[in-house]
């Protein structure tokens, strides 16, 4: 009995989350959001703020994707942290070109020190203090964007009850191994869950590497300043600006952003084990005790298949884990099948595995998370989560 009321919850809480994925899809295809940027006139001036420390290797794809944006009132602000490569050199250049060409204005923080003990967290903060414009719009070094990437990501803020919206990042597919494939696989899944909680009206998290504010929200909030540590700052502050305003989430390709991927299953693994444990231990309650809930299930349902020769009355647990993984692979194929691994046999095989690998990684992260296991940033350690 304890099994099918445990399995209950959890497929319950997955139909949940799927109820707010539909409301989601609904309210962006109302009046067209997303598909057309804004319609007022004159167009808001936005700024784009990306965070930069020793990228000098993995900005290349980022700063085309920049000069090629058809947003007119444009600023770009780079927050320089303490690079010691040819970054900054590139960057200059790149302004300088932007200038010429009229595509917009380009501004270089240069930061000497950072006090942490969330470096990007500070980085951030400094350039929302050096920012003009009245809509935020966040991105990292190592991403592309595709050229109405801002357009569609402000037409979302029209609305001026909306103070926050977040964006898909998918890893850029490509190769023929498991390791790639998942690495898509993971990202999609995590926004999809993003998603359906942004519906429900309980969004406490996004990517910060596709992430837009209203500035209002943010002076409202305290912004960055006001959020306490946390390895998932951007996660943090929009559940400070879900207390004020609506968070939605962005599904329109337009506003999809790509980024590269992990070299080895180690840095998979530091990257991943830091977003969890900033859901299992984030200072929001309700970001806390939903994420907690929904990874100690799976981890749940994954511990007690050793012991179901024993206690065969557990086996709708690890019944409704399957169940659910099939049920959001499915949603994935419908909502984002163009920026997801496409093939013959092989993905397809992939596509199956990964419905077992996926509950199977969640549990060694909960596990390792609650175990105490620290992550790293930029060879920084993350020594606390709260």
């Amino acid at each position: 009995m304890f099994g099918i009321l445990y399995m209950g919850g959890f497929i319950g809480l997955h139909g949940a989350l799927m109820a707010g994925l539909v409301r989601e899809w609904l309210w962006e295809r109302k009046a067209g959001r997303g598909t057309a940027g804004p319609r007022g006139e004159p167009l808001p001036k936005v700024s784009v703020i990306v965070p930069i420390h020793n990228e000098n290797l993995r900005m290349e794809g980022l700063l085309k994707s920049l000069e090629a944006q058809e947003y007119p009132a444009l600023e770009i602000v780079f927050v320089d942290d303490r690079s010691s490569d040819e970054g900054p050199r590139k960057l200059e250049a790149f302004a300088r070109r932007l200038a010429e060409r009229g595509r917009g204005t380009c501004r270089i923080i240069t930061l000497k020190e950072n006090p942490g003990p969330n470096c990007k967290q500070y980085a951030l903060g400094k350039g929302i203090e050096a920012a003009s414009g009245e809509l935020l719009l966040f991105t990292d070094a190592d991403c592309e964007a595709p050229p109405r990437w801002i357009f569609t990501m402000t037409g979302y803020l029209e609305d001026e009850r909306v103070g926050a919206v977040i964006g898909p990042v998918f890893r850029r597919a490509g190769g023929r191994d498991f390791f790639r494939f998942y690495q898509c696989m993971d990202h999609a899944m995590r926004y999809l869950y993003l998603t359906g909680t942004a519906g429900l009206g309980a969004a406490g998290g996004g990517f910060g590497n596709n992430l837009i504010f209203r500035r209002k929200s943010l002076d409202e909030t305290g912004g960055y300043d006001a959020v306490p540590f946390s390895p998932t700052e951007d996660a943090a502050l929009v559940a400070r600006i879900r207390s004020r305003y609506q968070v939605h989430a962005a599904l329109n390709a337009g506003a999809h952003v790509f980024t590269g991927m992990e070299r080895s299953w180690r840095a998979l693994l530091n990257q991943t084990l830091r977003w969890n444990n900033g859901g299992l231990f984030s200072p929001d309650i309700m970001t806390r005790l939903s994420f907690s809930y929904l990874m100690i299930s799976i981890s749940a349902s994954i511990i007690v298949i050793p012991f179901l020769p024993f206690f065969p009355s557990l086996w709708p647990l690890p019944a409704g884990m399957i169940l659910c993984t099939v049920m959001t692979t499915a949603a994935l194929l419908c909502l984002f099948r163009l920026s997801l691994p496409r093939g013959g046999f092989l993905t397809l095989l992939w596509y199956v595995i990964q419905i077992v690998f996926t509950p199977l990684w969640m549990t060694f992260l909960t596990l390792l998370g609650f175990f105490g296991v620290k992550t790293n940033w930029k060879g920084s350690k993350v020594t606390r989560w709260t």
